[in-house]
């Protein structure tokens, strides 16, 4: 019984060899790439139209010198999306609930194409430093700075999220310990980020996504003809998964009547809360002019589609896959699902081709880590220490204080990964706030300034933010206080499982829709009233008047100037 235990054994110790030297191998080329890449971009030359725009050497670090041309901006913008929890992620959802479920590849494609039709042209052409700038800008630095609080917990949760992740998948790979992988992993991307900015950053983005497009597609001819896979992909009645036969139903998945507000909801919100992030913005007020910033949101909604293609293949060979032939000797559960990219890499292609493969992903989810992090850390620098707190900060100071944020969200960041157990989850309800609080008040203060003001927004932000929260979170583990239609009531299964309550109406949309409503509304009424009666404007204790009539000044100035000019 012993030399059959040590038999089975040596396959699996063999792989993990194979997939800790791909690692090593893979984040060192990353981590010399990234501290070397922004002396070598520096060193370029700029023009001096770029130079003009960049005000001091923080500025630099955040936007790269506003140098960002055609070939690294596509590059850095696809990759900025897809990293090793997009990759897993999507052949995860693939095998789970179907290709009908598996919504992100097309919502977030869409959001990028939406993105430079409607606001890369006008947050490039005013010389914004972050997202929030243009909030700021229109409700005051304070108020403003609210934004900070969804933008923040969306992106450093997103970036503990694909952590976590990386955590679990090289527990698997190599046999190391989640806690030292993910450790490893916040270190080295964020100390090419303390060098470099988002010169390193954006640089590592194009070998990592190579590294990504290359490493699966090379893999994918071995996974299909292995003689453990039902070729070429058919259906059979093999029972590699525990519960269930499987089928073709099974891969395009079922949208049953009931689910249709659900499927909805979460379409909607991927396709406009996927716009107001900062990973994003930072891409196009870096690039080096407005066609750039346009065609760099373009051309990466096409990559950020086709990078999903392979993930989608490898989550079709892993439900026509007969397990219990392979080295891993066993049927898949439902926990393993999210780990079909490294299964399918070690178990059904040759130690070369899983060399390639497991390196690539792995050093892949830095790609959105170290965007993440940087992303979050510029807003606070920015938006929130400079504005609100120290507006005489020196750049020099400000600098220092960029890289000490770029730590502690590192740090944050890595202890969420590690301690909490539904980081995922907890992505996702950030994910819908930034979609209910912040994209709202985005596209008014870009498109409609004059429709919105500092009553409006406060209105609009506490209603919203209310009534999500009474709308109830499982994952939170609480029910619903306001029950929309189709609410679906907790309950207990027939072991004994509690299940919280669940929302079947598109609510996040509802809410969404009626912050906008709200914001339109407050702001008119507030305006009708202090212009009918200019007497109690001294009760303006938000000075929007003020500020409305400073605003109109200043159009006016601009329209005289651009008729001057013509």
């Amino acid at each position: 019984m012993d030399n059959v235990d040590t038999m089975e054994e040596e396959p699996q110790q063999k792989l993990n060899v194979v997939g800790m030297v791909g690692l090593i191998v893979f984040y060192l080329i990353i981590f010399l790439a990234g501290i070397l890449s922004h002396k070598a971009l520096k060193r370029g030359g700029r023009k001096e139209i770029q130079k003009s725009q960049v005000e001091n050497k923080t500025e630099d670090m955040m936007l790269a010198g506003r140098d960002i041309n055609y070939f690294v901006g596509v590059f850095t913008m696809t990759a900025t999306w897809v990293g090793g929890g997009y990759i897993n992620g999507t052949a995860e959802s693939v095998i789970k609930n179907g290709l009908v479920w598996t919504q992100a590849p097309i919502g977030y494609s869409i959001s990028l194409f939406l993105g430079g039709l409607f606001f890369a042209e006008k947050m490039r052409t005013k010389k914004f430093v972050t997202m929030l700038d243009p909030l700021q800008e229109k409700y005051g630095k304070p108020l403003g700075g609210l934004f900070y609080i969804p933008a923040f917990s969306g992106e450093i949760l997103w970036s503990a999220s694909i952590l976590a992740a990386l955590g679990t998948s090289l527990r698997v790979i190599c046999g190391i310990d989640d806690t030292a992988s993910i450790i490893a992993s916040a270190a080295i991307a964020m100390t090419y980020t303390l060098f470099g900015g988002l010169y390193s950053v954006a640089f590592t983005d194009v070998f990592q996504l190579i590294c990504i497009f290359f490493g699966l597609i090379f893999a994918i001819p071995f996974m299909s003809s292995n003689i453990n896979v039902d070729s070429p992909l058919r259906s059979s009645n093999l029972t590699m998964f525990v519960d269930q036969e499987q089928d073709y139903s099974k891969f395009f998945g079922k949208l049953e009547k009931s689910d249709v507000g659900v499927w909805i909801d979460y379409a909607i919100m991927l396709v406009f809360g996927g716009i107001p992030w900062q990973a994003y913005f930072q891409r196009v007020l870096s690039a080096r002019d407005v066609s750039v910033a346009k065609t760099l949101s373009f051309i990466a909604a096409f990559g950020c589609f086709s990078a999903a293609i392979p993930s989608i293949v490898i989550g079709l060979i892993t439900m026509n896959t007969d397990w219990p032939g392979t080295d891993y000797a066993k049927k898949l559960v439902k926990d393993d699902y999210k780990l079909a990219v490294p299964l399918t890499l070690l178990h059904l292609t040759p130690p070369a081709v899983a060399f390639i493969g497991l390196g690539a992903v792995s050093a892949a989810v830095m790609s959105s880590t170290d965007s993440s992090i940087l992303g979050v850390s510029t807003m606070f620098t920015r938006n929130v220490f400079v504005n609100v707190f120290r507006p005489s900060a020196s750049d020099k100071a400000t600098v220092w204080f960029l890289r000490g944020t770029v730590i502690v969200n590192t740090v944050i960041a890595m202890l969420i990964a590690i301690f909490v157990k539904t980081v995922y989850g907890l992505y996702l309800i950030c994910s819908d706030l930034v979609f209910i609080l912040l994209f709202p008040h985005l596209v008014m203060v870009v498109h409609h300034p004059t429709r919105t003001n500092k009553y409006g927004m406060v209105a609009g932000f506490s209603v919203a933010l209310l009534l999500r929260v009474l709308s109830g979170e499982p994952v939170l583990k609480y029910n619903a206080i306001l029950k929309f239609p189709g609410y679906v009531e907790p309950s207990y299964d027939e072991y004994g499982d509690y299940s919280y309550g669940s929302q079947r109406f598109p609510f996040r949309n509802l809410i969404m829709v009626l912050n906008f409503l709200i914001t339109i509304t407050v702001t008119y009424l507030s305006q009708k009233f202090f212009a009918k009666y200019p007497k109690w404007q001294h009760l303006d204790c938000l000075e929007a008047v003020k500020d409305q009539e400073t605003e109109k000044r200043e159009r006016l100035r601009n329209e005289i100037e651009g008729e001057q000019c013509l």
